[in-house]
């Protein structure tokens, strides 16, 4: 199946360079350029695209809002965020995976990686490495401490549930996980997608937040 994409950066060139570059798989097809948030939010209601490139610091409405803004429109449904920065320190990225982005790259990935990233997230999966974006998740965590109410909502999950999820936060992958807790990938699999659904998240990225955020998971650790 095709995974229709939409470009959504100011500069014209940056645009152009990876929608070549995302021109070389015959699995990917970009239905749509934009120049700013505003017009990405048009143009993702239009196109229903399975994935939007979003740059953040873009003229009028930003790709934190225009993030915002998408993954809350039911006339774009299953379309999924990936957060393109110059830099992976920037503080703006944080924001956008708050905001439901399902990860970030950087503009200068490799491309296979860029491809591997669009069908990765396009398939229901987020960007989820454990370093980078672990690391930003943790370091602007950190700086925002734990927000109120966030632990409550942890009361829903079963032991083996927030012990996976746990587990998630320090950037265990499936295999991983299951090694950790003797169980199968399937099964741990199946206890992050519960975890998911009670907690009412979109994906791992979120699963990561929330850990942080009401305290399952300190900085550092």
């Amino acid at each position: 199946m095709t995974i229709k994409v939409l470009l959504a950066d100011d500069q014209a060139l940056v645009r152009a360079g990876f929608r070549s570059l995302l021109a070389r798989s015959r699995d990917i097809t970009v239905v749509g350029e934009a120049q700013d948030g505003e017009e990405a939010v048009r143009l993702a209601a239009s196109t229903n695209p399975d994935v939007v490139l979003m740059d953040i610091r873009m003229p009028g409405t930003d790709g934190i809002t225009a993030t915002r803004r998408i993954l809350t429109d039911p006339s774009a449904p299953g379309c999924r965020v990936i957060i393109l920065t110059t830099f992976d320190t920037d503080e703006h990225v944080f924001a956008a995976l708050r905001a439901g982005a399902s990860g970030f790259l950087t503009k200068e990935v490799e491309p296979a990686e860029l491809r591997r990233a669009v069908a990765v997230v396009a398939g229901g999966d987020a960007l989820l490495s454990p370093g980078v974006t672990r690391r930003v998740i943790e370091q602007f965590a950190h700086r925002q401490g734990l927000m109120p109410g966030a632990g409550q909502r942890l009361a829903v999950l079963t032991s083996r549930e927030l012990e996976t999820v746990r587990l998630v936060a320090l950037g265990l992958s499936n295999s991983e996980i299951a090694e950790r807790l003797v169980i199968s990938p399937l099964t741990a699999k199946t206890h992050i997608t519960r975890a998911i659904a009670k907690l009412n998240v979109r994906d791992r990225v979120q699963l990561v937040i929330l850990a942080y955020e009401s305290g399952l998971i300190r900085p550092g650790v």
